[in-house]
């Protein structure tokens, strides 16, 4: 089986490259490798899978480089390219993310419409499409609200996924990852800054008063459930969260990670931000019915094993 990954050098991708190549599979990645965090830690990622003859990694822009020869012989497509971040998503911002989180998965599907062998295409959602979810934990069913540009361009690329599955048969399904950690997690992310301050000394910003509520995935749940993906029958034509349970409020994550460390996290408290909302936390009911997936990591261990990450990181990390 060939995959390809876009995407294939980020925090998600590089972990999803890393584990499809030990299940025997080729991969063939793509990245632009973008100047949203140092691409020296995105070249890292990759380190390890580019030593691997069944990996091969091509630098191309997906808003411009024609996507039908990185298709051929592909067997199944994993969609995880995009720009991420809720609050740099607003004004002048907004341009960048319609471009590489809706133009460039309509650009991929538009190439995936021309290759029928092409038996998969697993498109990388995001929880914040529901927005102020009236329920919790939120089902699918619930109706998707987005609070952010970046939510509206996550679920602008949903609805083309579908778009062309029901017009084309293009079989594509979305998840909807439930805030992402662990080992390689971005540096703009809260744990990871979270971690950096107990290890450091360095201010954490609190946004808001401590008292919102994620819901926590670690990145090897994540994985499994995207692999399984790519194969279960009935996913073709679905959409599914993919959440860790680990739901924890700010205060008490910030508590976790200290202990974890051995040291607390300094934290100074500033404005809430727009985009911003109170609560996550994913119904998966869906998810195991149709993956038979669900979350093996719990939160505490997740974040042992993120602590032992960046302990061992390189300077250029």
């Amino acid at each position: 089986m060939l995959a390809l990954v876009t995407g294939a050098a980020g925090f998600i991708g590089s972990t999803l490259v890393d584990q499809l190549l030990t299940q025997g599979w080729d991969v063939r990645g793509v990245d632009r490798f973008t100047a949203y965090y140092e691409e020296a830690a995105k070249r890292a990622n990759i380190s390890a899978a580019s030593a691997s003859p069944r990996f091969q990694l091509i630098e191309a822009d997906l808003l411009h480089a024609d996507a039908g020869p990185l298709l051929t012989g592909v067997d199944v497509v994993f969609h995880l390219a995009a720009q991420p971040g809720v609050r740099l998503s607003w004004s002048d911002g907004f341009s960048l993310y319609n471009d590489l989180n809706v133009n460039v998965t309509q650009r991929l599907l538009e190439a995936c419409r021309d290759h029928p062998t092409v038996s998969r295409v697993v498109y990388s959602s995001s929880s914040s499409i529901y927005g102020l979810a009236p329920a919790f934990p939120t089902p699918e069913s619930s109706p998707a609200q987005p609070h952010s540009p970046y939510g509206v361009t996550k679920y602008a690329a949903e609805l083309l996924c579908r778009a062309y599955h029901d017009n084309f048969g293009v079989p594509a399904t979305s998840l909807r990852y439930f805030t992402v950690y662990g080992p390689r997690q971005r540096p703009d992310m809260a744990i990871h800054r979270m971690i950096e301050s107990a290890r450091t000394g360095q201010v954490f910003p609190l946004f808001g008063d401590g008292t919102s509520i994620r819901d926590f995935t670690f990145v090897d749940d994540v994985v499994r459930a995207t692999i399984a993906a790519a194969t279960a029958p009935k996913a073709i034509g679905a959409v599914m969260n993919v959440a860790g349970g680990g739901s924890i409020d700010v205060a008490r994550l910030l508590e976790l990670v200290g202990s974890t460390v051995g040291s607390p996290v300094q934290y100074q408290r500033q404005d809430h931000q727009a985009g911003d909302v109170p609560e996550t936390g994913g119904d998966i009911t869906k998810a195991l019915a149709i993956l038979n997936w669900t979350p093996a990591v719990s939160l505490e261990e997740g974040i042992i094993r993120q602590v032992g990450w960046h302990a061992t990181r390189s300077p250029c990390h």
